[in-house]
């Protein structure tokens, strides 16, 4: 069997704080391939980017400690990489789109020399050439007039220009990964289809795998091959997005895709059927299922337990003790009045 491109195994991102340890991320694992786009779904504070910002080697540490686990690139461990190994990959063979391009550009630099720098440090390009690529990549991503354009300061352009120059400056030393953190999160949705449209295109293109971070369940459901369902740190749902969004197991997946307005089978006159409750402190979360407290099918074992992820199905893994047990089913919205 051909080698994964990317290999996350039982990964285990701690913060240890006055307050106590925060479990941000605690066992998780997946696999990519070229070509592949994994959708990271979740609430906010379920560890979707601490997991992506631990492969970078972008977490301080202290206070963050990898406390197990270990994550694969072509073959070899990026955890166990010093410093300098890990420049080298780093905006380069993986590189990331991160969620607010405003903070992301040097607001003092031009945006042709934000561009030519991963040129010139990772490609070995002349200053003439990085900048000739500059200009090459802004039109790549449909940003008009890009010989003058690539001239200006980031405050010049509109947020949905200032992302297309992320995935522009992401896309310049060609990586075998992209890993988009809420890239169209501001955006209108114009824009955002635009922005989607153009990883795909581009995704073709270059034969690279997308982690794509994100609320939308929309955007996964249109561009993902696999989706990961992230909840207080840990995985909740992974599959592929076919079974995920169709046939899906965990009672949270299920309440994600309650909380999507549907005007297949809701009308003006019934309500929408949010999760209720919050997501645990991540410093002391309950024993047993993380999930139990606001999942209306808990019974004893899961405040007792916790559940391990299991392969349900082929390619298809829940966190949940009943997942896949005959009756344990979704009963869709039922809090509008409507089921399955």
């Amino acid at each position: 069997m051909a080698e994964h491109l990317l290999v996350v195994d039982d990964l285990k991102m701690h913060f240890h704080t006055r307050d106590g340890v925060v479990k941000a991320v605690d066992g998780v694992s997946y696999t990519l391939d070229s070509g592949e786009t994994l959708g990271v779904v979740g609430e906010s504070g379920s560890g979707k980017s601490v997991h992506a910002l631990t492969m970078m080697g972008l977490i301080p540490m202290p206070p963050g400690k990898v406390e197990g686990g270990d994550v694969l690139f072509r073959g070899t461990s990026l955890i166990a990489m010093n410093d300098d190994d890990l420049r080298k990959i780093r905006g380069n063979e993986i590189a990331m789109i991160f969620q607010d391009p405003m903070t992301s550009l040097n607001p003092v630099y031009r945006i042709g020399r934000q561009l030519a720098e991963p040129l010139i440090i990772h490609k070995g390009f002349s200053k003439h050439d990085a900048w000739a690529r500059a200009v090459e990549l802004l039109r790549l991503v449909g940003i008009p007039h890009p010989e003058s354009r690539v001239r200006d300061y980031p405050h010049q352009f509109s947020g949905g220009m200032r992302q297309r120059v992320m995935i522009a400056m992401a896309l310049a030393c060609d990586p075998y990964i992209l890993i988009a953190d809420e890239p169209t999160t501001a955006l209108d949705v114009t824009i955002q289809a635009q922005i989607i449209e153009l990883m795909q295109e581009i995704q073709k293109r270059t034969n690279s795998a997308i982690i794509m971070i994100t609320h939308d369940l929309g955007v996964v459901a249109d561009i993902a091959d696999k989706v990961l369902v992230m909840y207080a740190g840990k995985p909740a749902e992974v599959g592929a997005c076919d079974d995920v969004f169709y046939k899906p197991l965990h009672p949270y997946t299920w309440g994600l895709m309650d909380s999507i307005p549907r005007h297949d089978i809701l009308d003006a006159k019934t309500e929408l059927c949010p999760i209720k409750g919050q997501p645990p402190s991540l410093i002391d979360a309950p024993p047993g299922c993380s999930f139990e407290p606001r999942c209306p099918y808990a019974q004893d074992v899961c405040r007792e337990k916790t559940p391990g992820l299991r392969e349900i199905s082929e390619g298809h893994y829940a966190a949940c003790h009943f997942a896949g047990d005959e009756g344990f089913e979704r009963n869709v919205v039922a809090c509008a009045g409507v089921s399955a």
